[in-house]
């Protein structure tokens, strides 16, 4: 079961559970008190610590998603014009300097309960090669990257066959938004991911040209796109340093904002 919250609306409604349970004694289940439980079931979340709602959800047999949203600027849609401006600029690297290769933007796939979304899925028709590619203007965790890069590889095969597309080789090709906090964070894993994806940049380039045996490549991605910002490809993260003393004793802070 799963439950959206916001605190505008009703949280726990009663209609929610099963019909034997008792509203009763949900306090008892999950260990707190009838007045909390009260607070759930009208949307009163502002003064409940999370974990204690995760704790009655859990008793409860409920699972939770929480979604962050900004008032200011659209996040999802500034997120999402990053991807597609680096989207673009992939898509015209192809059409000028490998145009022998059919690409599929944004395939769906749900096989047995496995679902997703490949960026690109490019067929090379001469060679009957398959390369799945990830284009990632934020690399956040590196372990559900290299899992979820596993997951395209195994299923490849199956969702190109869907388009008439009998491959003899699938590979996969992570691109990663050329930046200073993209390049730190996977400097700190560099060995994993090394292991993960042995092909780098410039062993991708010739691959394509003869994709003869299957390839698991991570590469940055810097080329300027006329009429494309580069800069908006990769994440901005602003960092804050402490404060410093002027000579006179008053503080100055000082924020700096890294552009990748």
């Amino acid at each position: 079961m799963w439950i959206s919250f916001n605190n505008s609306a009703s949280g726990f409604a009663p209609s929610e559970f099963d019909a034997a349970s008792d509203r009763w004694t949900w306090p008892e289940k999950v260990g707190v008190d009838p007045s909390f439980i009260s607070r759930l079931e009208w949307g009163h979340l502002e003064r409940a610590a999370l974990g204690t709602i995760l704790s009655a959800a859990k008793a409860l047999d409920i699972q939770i998603t929480l979604s962050a949203r900004s008032r200011g600027a659209d996040l999802d849609r500034l997120v999402n014009g990053r991807h597609a401006g680096l989207h673009e600029s992939v898509a015209r690297w192809f059409s000028l300097e490998r145009s022998d290769w059919i690409l599929a933007p944004e395939v769906s796939f749900s096989i047995y309960g496995e679902r997703g979304v490949i960026d690109i899925l490019a067929w090379h028709p001469g060679h009957r090669a398959l390369i799945v590619i990830e284009l990632k203007t934020d690399v956040v965790d590196v372990n559900e990257l290299i899992g979820q890069m596993n997951q395209r590889r195994r299923l490849a095969g199956r969702i190109a066959a869907e388009r008439g597309w009998a491959a003899h080789t699938v590979s996969v090709w992570v691109i990663v938004a050329d930046g200073r906090t993209n390049r730190a964070r996977l400097a700190r894993y560099r060995v994993l991911l090394r292991n993960a994806f042995p092909s780098d940049g410039r062993a991708i380039r010739g691959w394509l040209a003869r994709p003869e045996s299957p390839l698991a490549a991570l590469s940055f991605w810097g080329r300027v796109e006329s009429g494309l910002n580069l800069g908006a490809y990769a994440a901005r993260h602003r960092v804050r340093r402490r404060p410093e003393p002027t000579q006179r004793g008053l503080v100055r802070e000082a924020a700096v904002e890294a552009t990748d």
